[in-house]
């Protein structure tokens, strides 16, 4: 249990989190891009991802002149997901940017490499309606694998098998699960290639666009 006192020890402190929670976006970033979310100095940022890293949180490599952290592994991700569960519900964000982009991260969100919030959490009920997929002891399975092909373009034995093919990702904002694993990160690709959802530059809240409305549940 001490390697979960060391873990807790590094999220306590407020500038790691939001930095982890910038990085639950997916894609990697650039440190000095880190800072500016953050709003802190760059040399308090390398500080910070140096720990990180350390405890096997992150990884951060060298791409020519800077330095783009990410998370190491979807599991970090969804453990993530699920520990912001346990914030107060009743917790009011205070301003209007605030507000507005809390709506926004509650519409819909990548979460690492999947879909998340109320468009990810309604995808999911209705691959579970449409008996593509089974929820069982809060756990995903899938039941009609032709679906994902015919409706999605998703071979799921094509899935990278270096993960699992679908996971339940505890969705912070919704209380319930959305689609993760690599079914998930294929899921979210094809909302992207689609023009469904696209990324915003100022966090890893997505745009559902004219498309996606139409062609996602709930939307």
């Amino acid at each position: 249990m001490s390697e979960l006192a060391d873990v807790a020890a590094l999220l306590a402190d407020r500038t790691r989190a939001r930095i982890l929670e910038e990085l639950l976006g997916g894609p990697a970033l650039p440190a000095g891009a880190l800072a500016v979310r953050v709003g802190v100095a760059p040399s308090t940022v390398s500080g910070h991802l140096a720990k990180l890293e350390a405890a096997g949180l992150i990884v951060v490599r060298r791409r020519g002149r800077r330095r783009e952290a990410e998370l190491a592994r979807p599991e970090v991700a969804e453990a993530l997901e699920a520990l912001s569960r346990l914030a107060p519900g009743d917790a009011r964000p205070i301003g209007l940017r605030a507000v507005n982009g809390h709506a926004a991260l509650r519409e819909a969100r990548s979460c690492y490499d999947h879909l998340a919030g109320r468009i990810g959490v309604a995808l999911a009920d209705d691959l579970v309606a449409r008996g593509a997929l089974g929820l069982e002891g809060g756990a995903f399975v899938v039941r009609d694998s032709a679906h994902f092909l015919e409706m999605y373009g998703i071979d799921l034995a094509g899935l990278p098998r270096r993960r699992a093919v679908v996971r339940a990702c505890a969705d912070w904002t919704e209380r319930r699960p959305h689609v993760a694993g690599a079914l998930g990160a294929a899921l979210l690709e094809v909302a992207l290639a689609r023009d469904w959802v696209r990324r915003r530059d100022d966090g890893r809240a997505l745009t559902v666009t004219e498309l996606g409305r139409a062609a996602l549940p709930a939307a």
